[in-house]
């Protein structure tokens, strides 16, 4: 296989997915990793001219770093890493749940900074730049009280963006954060309540989950210095904003307080 070679978590689904696309339509042998996902793991790499699927539980961290040094042992072009998998759900500043905690931070911080430190052991023999790409989030820089577990476990991933950076100076590998701000319908938003919210930035504007994928290539490419993050999020980030924008939005949208 000549095609430099992409590992996307979540791939299957969501911005995945998007990010998935966009690799493949410049040349990348992309590896679409799922959980339970199967169905639409395949039908995305079905549609693309040079895929496959990988199934692990980022759950169990140990199985997924043996499925990365299974992956390195395979596919000598590994070159990008994006950690894109997370879960999303409900807890409130003034009553962490201890079972939501667990999961996000297991999810959304253990498992990718696990994989990462795999990908950079395993490809160490891999000529040329290679790349680690931390999906984060804008609420690393614009935090508000609600999603409490799923913002400590972002923060948490974010803050071993600089760390790998700083660990490995010589190993050809460039860690980047990447952090959308509000793309894609989530929790239990309404189609209407989705339009609003995805204003809710300094231009009023819509990011389209092709700006995270259009993104995610650029730095695949390691034009940055490793260790910097790339926030797309029509500027959400430089607001101080005092709740998510699903309750922001539903407070316009019915005209009540959030």
């Amino acid at each position: 296989m000549n095609r430099p070679a992409v590992l996307v978590t979540g791939g299957a689904t969501r911005i995945g997915a998007a990010i998935v696309r966009r690799f493949a339509a410049a040349g990348w042998h992309v590896v679409i990793h799922y959980r339970s996902s199967a169905a639409a793991a395949d039908a995305l790499a079905a549609q693309l001219p040079s895929a496959e699927t990988l199934c692990f539980d980022l759950a169990d961290d140990d199985a997924a770093v043996a499925a990365v040094a299974g992956l390195a042992a395979r596919c000598p072009e590994w070159r990008c890493l994006v950690n894109s998998a997370s879960v999303f759900d409900y807890d409130g500043v003034t009553g962490l749940d201890p079972a939501t905690n667990r999961e996000a931070m297991q999810i959304n911080a253990l498992a990718p900074a696990r994989l990462a430190q795999a990908f950079i052991a395993h490809t160490a023999s891999t000529p040329g730049v290679r790349s680690v790409i931390h999906v984060t989030d804008m609420k690393i820089e614009n935090t508000n009280p609600d999603f409490f577990s799923y913002t400590m476990s972002k923060h948490a991933l974010a803050a071993t963006i600089g760390m790998l950076a700083k660990g490995n100076p010589d190993s050809g590998v460039r860690v980047y954060g990447l952090a959308p701000g509000a793309v894609l319908a989530s929790h239990d938003q309404r189609e209407e309540e989705t339009e609003i919210s995805h204003r809710l930035n300094l231009l009023q504007r819509k990011t389209g989950a092709d700006e995270i994928a259009d993104a995610a290539l650029f730095l695949s490419g390691g034009a940055l210095a490793s260790g910097q993050s790339l926030f797309i999020d029509s500027g959400q980030h430089l607001m101080d904003q005092p709740r998510d924008v699903i309750w922001l939005a539903r407070e316009q949208a019915e005209g009540t307080p959030a």
